[in-house]
């Protein structure tokens, strides 16, 4: 880059965006704050407190931000024996997975008072979750069962399936950045929410109708072995679940992103175990009535069971 300066600026910038909820804190006395176990929360103060105040669960009113009249009783508060951590236990696991609101009343300390503060995860890991499940935890082929049409019909070789899961990736996140944009700054702005899936299906088909022009020209042998299967990829479900995921849940952009690209690699993980499994059968000695695609079918069933393994994962 010509300007070495601008570029280190420009990173840092974007780092600070993704750790932001990490670095925010409460003003006061409250110096950090954290999940702890499955139903706690860490609190760290700047200083050594009152441990009758801070140990007293009255003191505390603690609810999901999206649900603010929904209050989570405290059960009881842990203070360390340096006095500045308090572990928050509750009677029921918290969803980590949303940001929680925290207010202590009757706290103050050298003329600080601890006000509400929010409790999240590290945006950074928020994103890789998504990730992470959308290409394991819910992979859409295993655990939804989407996009069986397109799954077993290019599966039955290892090359044509990852270049089928290579364009799949592509064409989910091109479409999906595409239905963001428009989601957030058409759509909603004017009230066409009720035409989602119309619209999702013609971004969807205009990436498609890229790629099958491009594929024809760059890699006509590709394009030959997917045949009708790349027009299929238009109104497939799993290319259309992710834009309707994404206008669900209002992900940003960077979440989305995320959303698409584990989508696709999950789908290319799918087909890639299948083909190798499906090459490895034709030398196997099957009964002729499972032949084909019957036996496809179960393979498919028992990489399923062993995908609902990854039910609950918990990573970040």
């Amino acid at each position: 880059m010509k300007n070495p300066a601008m570029f280190r600026k420009l990173l840092l910038s974007l780092v600070a965006l993704l750790l932001l909820p990490v670095l925010a804190q409460a003003e006061g006395l409250v110096a950090g704050q954290s999940f702890g176990k499955a139903n706690e929360i860490v609190v760290t103060f700047a200083a050594a407190m009152d441990a009758a105040k801070v140990t007293n669960p009255a003191n505390y009113v603690v609810y999901e931000e999206q649900d603010p009249d929904i209050r989570l009783p405290v059960t009881n508060v842990a203070l360390a024996a340096d006095g500045k951590t308090a572990i928050l236990t509750f009677a029921e696991p918290l969803n980590s997975t949303q940001a929680h609101v925290v207010s202590i009343a009757n706290l103050t300390q050298a003329g600080k008072a601890a006000e509400s503060f929010r409790v999240m995860k590290s945006y950074l890991g928020y994103l890789l979750s998504i990730l992470v499940s959308a290409l394991l935890i819910n992979n859409f082929v295993f655990t939804k069962y989407l996009g069986l049409c397109v799954f077993f019909g290019t599966s039955k070789r290892k090359d044509t399936a990852k270049g089928m899961g290579l364009t799949f990736t592509i064409v989910m996140v091109v479409s999906a950045i595409m239905s963001w944009f428009f989601y957030q700054f058409v759509m909603k702005p004017y009230g066409l929410n009720f035409l989602q899936i119309v619209i999702f299906i013609g971004l969807v088909s205009l990436t498609v109708q890229a790629v099958d022009t491009i594929l024809r020209k760059v890699n006509p042998a590709l394009f030959n072995a997917f045949g009708v299967y790349l027009v299929l990829v238009i109104a497939n479900c799993v290319i259309i679940a992710v834009p309707l995921i994404l206008a669900d849940n209002e992900y940003n952009f960077f979440e989305s992103f995320m959303l698409a690209l584990g989508a696709g690699g999950g789908f290319l993980l799918a087909l890639y175990l299948m083909s190798s499994v499906r090459e490895r059968m034709e030398l196997a000695k099957i009964p002729p009535t499972f032949k084909g695609v019957p036996i496809a079918f179960i393979v498919a069933g028992q990489f399923a069971l062993a995908f609902l393994g990854f039910s609950g994962l918990n990573i970040f």
